[in-house]
C-alpha cells in the first residue's frame, strides 16, 4: 500500500484528508514540517500533501529542503493552500511541486490529484 504524508497545522484539515484517503493509502498525519522531516528519516512516502501556510517552517521552505536532499528530492509534493493567486501558483511550480489543491478540498479532487501522481 502506498504511503502518503499529510502535513498541515490544522487538525481539521488533517482529519478531513485522512478520512478521504485512509481506505486507499497508508496515511501519516503530521502537524508541522519539522515533524515531517523527523519521520522522513524512518519512512519515505510515495507522496506528500503539504500545507503552504504553517508556523516555523512554511511549505515553500519545506519543499526547498526536500529538493535539496537527494534521498527525498523525487517525492512528489502537492501543496494545500487556502490562498491562491498567480504568485503562489508560480512559486509552487518553480520549486517543483507537482500540484496545488485549494482548501477546503473535496475528497474526489484529492483522490484524483493523488492518483495522477502515484
Amino acid at each position: 500500500m502506498k504511503t502518503i504524508f499529510i502535513v498541515d497545522d490544522s487538525d481539521t484539515n488533517l482529519a478531513t484528508a485522512e478520512e478521504a484517503l485512509e481506505d486507499y493509502y497508508r496515511v501519516m498525519t503530521l502537524p508541522s514540517a519539522e515533524k515531517m522531516f523527523s519521520l522522513l528519516g524512518k519512512i519515505t512516502p510515495d507522496l506528500i500533501l503539504l500545507d503552504i501556510e504553517m508556523p516555523v517552517m512554511n511549505g515553500f521552505e519545506a519543499l526547498e529542503n526536500l529538493k535539496a536532499n537527494n534521498l527525498w528530492a523525487d517525492i512528489p509534493v502537492i501543496f494545500l493552500t487556502g490562498t491562491t493567486d498567480a504568485s503562489i501558483e508560480k512559486r509552487s511550480s518553480e520549486l517543483g511541486a507537482v500540484g496545488l489543491i485549494t482548501k477546503p478540498f473535496s475528497s474526489s479532487v484529492l483522490l484524483d490529484r493523488i492518483k495522477s501522481q502515484i
